[in-house]
């Protein structure tokens, strides 16, 4: 846990019964943030979609996020950022529970130092392949108890064949890909036909605070804004992308958790150790001086 006394606020997490998969999210946050999470579930397979990586879409500069993460990784305090990814792992994993059946093999999605995998039994999940694009965070793999093969991999181009996992997990590294639709279709593609699919992703209005004041402070300072932090996907999409992809017995939930910060500064070190820095390609590199102290005030 952060030393700056973190406080998180846990709401939600309900799952219907008659689904035997839950896609939870989960999110990064700002003082009194309310960090909406979107949690959508997909099991069984019913579709064939056609896998593809990346569409025409191209929102994310994905070598500048290996590189954040890959600098975040070998931080020498590194673990004290953890904090929410290993928060959210945990959940993950109550969700794999929560299904009456062993898994032969598992695939963790961008499951960097393998924040999911330390909470779960070899009776439950026997083997797991932990991809993610960041070298230098798989080789701070965490131990578990579960046999786990690292797979350096972008999540928008899965190097597996079909119909090979019994189940595919993903904590917090989905939003950061640029074809959704397409990522989803992959992540279905893999899956054998009774395979189950249990991920978590920031969404919504995740660091609002965050946003605003950065916005608010720009037009004051300079007459107009830009992006500083990257756009989440909405609850309300998630369930038409996975419905297209050609997952079944979907299950919704919305997870609100709340980090407090003693201001704007202590955020944004935190995204940054977290590895979670905008990498938008229409985002600004650089804030003026004037701008960064209105905003810390508008923040506080």
């Amino acid at each position: 846990m952060s030393s700056r006394g973190t406080q998180k606020l846990l709401q939600g997490l309900r799952t219907a019964g008659s689904a035997p998969a839950v896609w939870i999210g989960s999110g990064l946050a700002s003082r009194y943030c309310r960090l909406t999470s979107e949690l959508r579930s997909g099991s069984s397979r019913a579709l064939s979609g056609s896998g593809s990586g990346r569409g025409s879409m191209n929102v994310f500069n994905r070598e500048m996020k290996k590189r954040q993460k890959n600098w975040a990784a070998v931080l020498q305090n590194g673990h004290q950022y953890d904090y929410l990814r290993d928060e959210v792992g945990s959940r993950v994993a109550d969700r794999v529970y929560d299904i009456a059946r062993t898994f032969p093999l598992a695939l963790d999605i961008g499951g960097g130092k393998s924040h999911i995998a330390e909470h779960l039994s070899k009776n439950v999940v026997e083997r797991l392949f932990l991809t993610d694009i960041s070298q230098q965070t798989l080789k701070f793999q965490r131990q578990s108890e579960i046999p786990t093969q690292r797979v350096l991999a972008d999540e928008e181009f899965l190097p597996f064949r079909e119909n090979t996992f019994d189940l595919v997990l993903s904590s917090l590294t989905l939003h950061w890909i640029n074809d959704l639709p397409g990522g989803l279709r992959q992540i279905h593609q893999v899956l054998k036909p009774d395979g189950v699919f249990i991920g978590a992703m920031v969404g919504g209005e995740t660091l609002y605070e965050l946003r605003c004041s950065l916005q608010l402070a720009e037009m004051e300072r300079e007459g107009g804004f830009s992006p500083h932090v990257s756009p989440y996907t909405a609850v309300t999409d998630l369930g038409n992308l996975l419905g297209q992809a050609g997952f079944t017995m979907l299950t919704v939930d919305i997870d609100d958790v709340q980090v407090y910060y003693p201001g704007i500064m202590e955020v944004m070190s935190d995204l940054q150790g977290m590895g979670e820095s905008n990498c938008a390609w229409n985002r600004r590199s650089m804030l003026h001086r004037d701008t960064m102290l209105a905003a810390a005030a508008i923040y506080k």
